[in-house]
């Protein structure tokens, strides 16, 4: 019985699929070498990296219970947890909240500039489930939620949140707009039936070139940021590398059929990877 419970915790979560959390990972580390000028420490690596994951999870909980109703009407998230009842509503609230509290207190080892605003964080991640049913552009709203890792690490190193803390999140709102809408146009059939608010279906046939277009955003802002900062050779590899992938991401979703752009989406923590990797390097060979 509590093997079987384990496992449909776990699966609630998404344990066996890391990409949500890899997604959220990658501009948070990068945030903290930046704010830190290289190294940031195993205490703040540790605290993010687990914070991280323990937030992602509970995103989770709080996002099926929102979607219970919604979900056992589309293909793919038919047999969540909560949508079949095999955890009920109460048990997931409760996982989330133990998981928000734990992450909780990893910041709490941090700083009072760090701890302030994990609570604005938090808000936004209650709010991002909710937003599906009011805002054409949900997206935009994940993408903040998504993004809040890289104020956090700002404040957490240096007791406050510079302007370039902002601009690297706005960067990061069009990477989260990209693949989040990928992610979108893979349910878009279902979701039109059940008149849930997606990118995907405000874009329309604009799907496509709009997700290019973040793509393009988010690399060149993210360039122009850390020039100056960092080894221009690092810059201008990884930078190279992360369009590379991008392109190959328009030759999967170009027809739109839903394997294509569901690899899409999944392959993503590669490209948010690829972009952490020449940070490190770029303040490595300083």
């Amino acid at each position: 019985m509590l093997h079987e419970k384990s496992a449909l915790y776990l699966d609630l979560i998404r344990w066996n699929r890391p990409a949500g959390w890899l997604l959220l990972l990658w501009p948070t580390l990068s945030a903290l070498w930046i704010a830190a000028h290289g190294f940031p420490g195993w205490h703040l690596l540790a605290v993010f990296t687990l914070g991280t994951v323990l937030m992602r999870s509970a995103g989770c909980c709080a996002n099926d219970v929102a979607d219970r109703e919604f979900d056992g009407h589309v293909k793919r998230t038919a047999q969540r947890p909560v949508t079949r009842g095999a955890v009920s509503v109460r048990e997931a609230l409760l996982l989330g909240a133990v998981l928000a509290l734990a992450a909780f207190g990893l910041v709490l080892t941090t700083n009072t500039a760090a701890i302030a605003w994990s609570f604005a964080a938090l808000a936004i991640s209650l709010v991002y489930p909710y937003a599906k049913r009011f805002v054409a552009m949900p997206q935009a709203v994940l993408g903040i939620a998504f993004s809040f890792g890289i104020p956090m690490a700002f404040a957490a190193v240096q007791s406050r949140v510079p302007l370039l803390a902002w601009v690297l999140l706005l960067g990061n709102l069009f990477w989260v707009l990209a693949y989040d809408t990928e992610y979108a146009m893979v349910d878009r059939d279902d979701d039109l039936r059940i008149g849930m608010k997606t990118s995907a279906i405000t874009l329309g046939r604009a799907d496509v070139p709009v997700i290019m277009l973040s793509y393009a955003c988010y690399l060149a802002i993210w360039a122009v940021a850390l020039a100056g900062r960092i080894v221009p050779a690092a810059i201008v590899m990884s930078m190279a590398a992360a369009a590379a992938q991008a392109v190959w991401h328009y030759l999967l979703i170009r027809d739109r059929e839903r394997e294509g752009c569901f690899k899409a989406f999944r392959l993503n923590h590669w490209l948010g990877f690829t972009v952490f990797a020449g940070v490190v390097a770029g303040y490595a060979f300083i």
